[in-house]
């Protein structure tokens, strides 16, 4: 294999992530007419059809699929290879991200403009998922989530509060209709919103107090995967939330919600930053922990 083939092949990879040879060419500074020569020339060197190409769309085969899921890491390694010697100390590229919502709403809006500030020369992408991303497969190079959810081999460095909380909540209009529950158990007698998960996976309440533990699953008859929807639900009486602290602040503050069961709220760690052991460290990356560990020593 030639330079020339390398170039091909991150060609290929460019129209694959952007699903077409103009939005590739608009987004790379390419030419559509230069990434179309480029993946027949790897076609054709291959032997196999990489590319379906329709009026309206570019997608993999099932042969172009596996050689991008082969080709992501390895293009990551070599430009983080040449991120590391480009510019002497001064760090560049393209940061990419994925978080949960709660993250992105409440944790990294504040730590990432503070780093681009700082950082004027590296760039910053962020997805909001909800479940676990493989970090190579979706093409970035970190994630934040909480501890429970890390596998083994990942680095793990706390990014923003130290410690959270979920806390039960209800409108003052719901519990007089309802009744205030007096332990976990009572929540079975309840409306109650639920948390959704693209998976399909059905979230499980779990209440702590001291060496107590109750697990719940919720029912009712509103669930979403938004937070804004379950709060809004909660604030119209329609059932009972256990949610982040945070989302449910300002209607705690007003008196538009209240609190329930609170003596079986327990904090927990808060979120991590993670990604993989067994790759080399984009600079973009190797920046970024360093000013969030900087940041966390500055607020002890």
């Amino acid at each position: 294999m030639d330079i020339s083939d390398l170039t091909d092949m991150k060609m290929f990879a460019l129209v694959a992530e952007a699903g077409g040879f103009r939005s590739a060419a608009l987004r790379n500074g390419l030419s559509a007419s230069s990434l179309s020569d480029a993946i027949q020339r790897l076609e054709k060197l291959k032997g196999v059809r990489l590319m379906n190409r329709t009026t309206r769309s570019v997608t993999p085969t099932e042969a172009g699929q596996q050689l991008l899921e082969r080709l992501r890491p390895a293009l990551s390694e070599l430009d983080a290879a040449f991120d590391s010697i480009a510019m002497g100390d001064q760090a560049t590229g393209t940061l990419r991200l994925d978080v949960p919502g709660i993250v992105a709403r409440h944790v990294l809006p504040q730590i990432a403009s503070a780093f681009l500030v700082a950082h004027p020369t590296i760039r910053m992408e962020v997805t909001v998922t909800e479940g676990l991303v493989d970090v190579f497969a979706a093409n970035c190079d970190a994630g934040v989530r909480y501890e429970e959810h890390l596998a083994r081999d990942m680095i793990a460095v706390p990014i923003g509060p130290a410690r959270q909380r979920l806390v039960g909540v209800a409108a003052p209009d719901y519990l007089a209709r309802h009744g205030v529950p007096a332990h976990p158990r009572d929540l079975n007698e309840h409306a109650c919103i639920r948390h959704m998960f693209g998976s399909g996976r059905r979230i499980v309440w779990e209440l702590k107090r001291k060496k107590e533990i109750v697990r719940v699953v919720p029912d009712g008859r509103l669930a979403s995967e938004s937070s804004d929807v379950e709060v809004a639900g909660a604030v119209a009486g329609l059932g009972i939330l256990f949610t982040f602290e945070e989302f449910v602040a300002e209607p705690l503050a007003d008196g538009r919600l209240v609190r329930v069961l609170n003596d079986w709220q327990e904090e927990f760690a808060g979120p991590r930053l993670y990604y993989n052991s067994r790759r080399q460290m984009p600079a973009a990356l190797r920046v970024f922990v360093d000013f969030i560990k900087s940041q966390s020593r500055s607020e002890r």
